[in-house]
């Protein structure tokens, strides 16, 4: 029985001191360590967001072992997932005897800090208020909760907390976080660790970031994926929202996961919808991409405009959170890897800066790093060995004024004359490089 999978039957204060003491004894599972920190806020309840699966349960245990090392007792450390049916039911008021239960537990504690880490904490009744109770009553506790994304929205969560919380985004791997994940060693000043770094790139946009895909043999990723649509579809979305036409978002939600990289226009998708016979209206096709988008399944970029008119009547440019959940819905999972690659560098530029955009004036940028004053401009190409494609996405750039212009490709091109202003530069190492400086932290929202 692990760390994190302790009979809770709550009926008394008695049965929760027997939990508490069970789980100091219980070792922690094995996880594989992730780049993005958990940060200690004064005065904060942090709160983990991502969508089912992306890591948020393992980041709270490598939390936990990194204070463990530092000496913390694990006497301090509360840690309970509320999502394990043997914790089922929570009722009402249940949750408020935990920090009693430990209190008196462990009455030698009371001067030093104690952490609380509370998994999908949604499924414990009232959380919200003992939390902001407790966080009110004792200032040496730290809290960190979880909570997937369609259950736990950014602005219910700053809602329900009322300026107690720090909302932190949790993503799928990194590319330098996939090659960790797969036990791959990088060498500096190394053709053959490049040539490496190239191939697995490859291996990246054909995978995904989910890690538990990442992990899992190739011959049951698909199983695996299947099985995460179909909850996501019906848990997540048509059940938690309790919409009235679940077709219509099944259908919308395949469109969305086929079609990564992409520009999303809603009349479209309205008169394929009708020709097709769902019966379905703009506004509801605009709310259910609103939930889609709130569930941090897509992510729709707007236009870098300072006129929030022309944004808001201007297509939207749609990636996912993972290219690889719409492969249930694609009959060749190879095809399109320059979306997946554009999609791989959206999320390497979102993990930092919430504020992206694209242009489409005076020329096609597939990425800017802000809507108002854009001074970073980024295209991406599969393949630059077409010289007709080169000087496409070259003279796009170009055509910019001024600012920084990165063009992110593949494959290169071989003896063409790069124009001053522009770097061109190795998906690989983009990718590679950009998250080992640091420069795609964490995104606190």
């Amino acid at each position: 029985m692990g760390f994190n999978y302790a009979i809770l039957i709550l009926m008394n204060k008695d049965q929760i001191k027997y939990l508490l003491r069970s789980q100091q004894s219980e070792p922690l599972p094995q996880f594989s360590p992730r780049e993005q920190p958990i940060p200690f806020a004064a005065g904060k309840i942090i709160s983990l967001i991502g969508v089912r699966r992306v890591g948020k349960t393992f980041l709270l245990f490598q939390r936990i072992k990194k204070l463990l090392d530092s000496g913390v007792s694990r006497q301090q450390i509360v840690y309970l997932n509320f999502e394990d049916d043997r914790i089922w039911p929570i009722r009402e008021g249940e949750f408020a005897l935990i920090p009693q239960a430990h209190a008196e537990l462990f009455p030698d504690l009371q001067e030093k800090p104690v952490y609380y880490f509370f998994d999908e904490i949604q499924n414990a009744p009232g959380w919200e208020r003992v939390c902001r109770r407790l966080y009110d009553t004792d200032k040496k506790c730290t809290m960190v909760v979880t909570g997937s994304s369609s259950h736990f929205l950014a602005r219910e969560v700053a809602s329900e907390l009322r300026g107690r919380s720090l909302p932190i985004e949790v993503f799928p791997l990194s590319f330098r976080e996939f090659l960790q994940f797969r036990n791959v060693s990088v060498e500096t000043f190394s053709t053959r660790s490049e040539q490496k770094l190239y191939s697995e790139l490859e291996n990246y946009l054909k995978i995904g970031g989910l890690p538990e895909v990442v992990l899992a043999e190739e011959a049951v990723r698909t199983l695996i994926l299947r099985e995460y649509n179909d909850l996501v579809l019906y848990k997540d979305l048509i059940d938690r929202h309790h919409l009235s036409n679940p077709l219509v978002m099944k259908e919308l939600l395949r469109h969305c996961l086929s079609n990564p990289a992409s520009l999303i226009n809603v009349a479209k998708i309205y008169n394929d919808f009708k020709s097709r016979g769902l019966k379905v209206g703009k506004d509801t096709l605009h709310k259910y991409l609103d939930i889609l988008q709130d569930s941090y399944l897509i992510f729709l970029l707007p236009l870098a405009e300072r006129s929030l008119r022309k944004r808001a009547i201007n297509p939207k440019k749609m990636h996912l959170i993972d290219w690889s959940i719409g492969y249930t819905f694609i009959a060749d999972q190879q095809a399109d890897m320059g979306h997946k690659l554009e999609n791989a560098v959206f999320l390497s530029e979102r993990r930092a800066n919430p504020e992206l955009g694209y242009l489409s004036s005076p020329a096609e940028i597939d990425l800017v790093d802000s809507r108002d004053r854009p001074r970073r401009f980024i295209n991406v190409c599969w393949s630059l060995a077409n010289q007709s494609t080169y000087e496409r996405e070259v003279q796009a750039l170009t055509s910019l004024k001024s600012g920084e212009k990165i063009l992110v490709a593949q494959d290169l091109p071989t003896g063409a004359t790069v124009p001053h202003g522009i770097k061109i530069i190795p998906a690989w190492r983009y990718l590679y490089e950009a998250e080992t400086a640091g420069t795609n932290g964490i995104s606190v929202r």
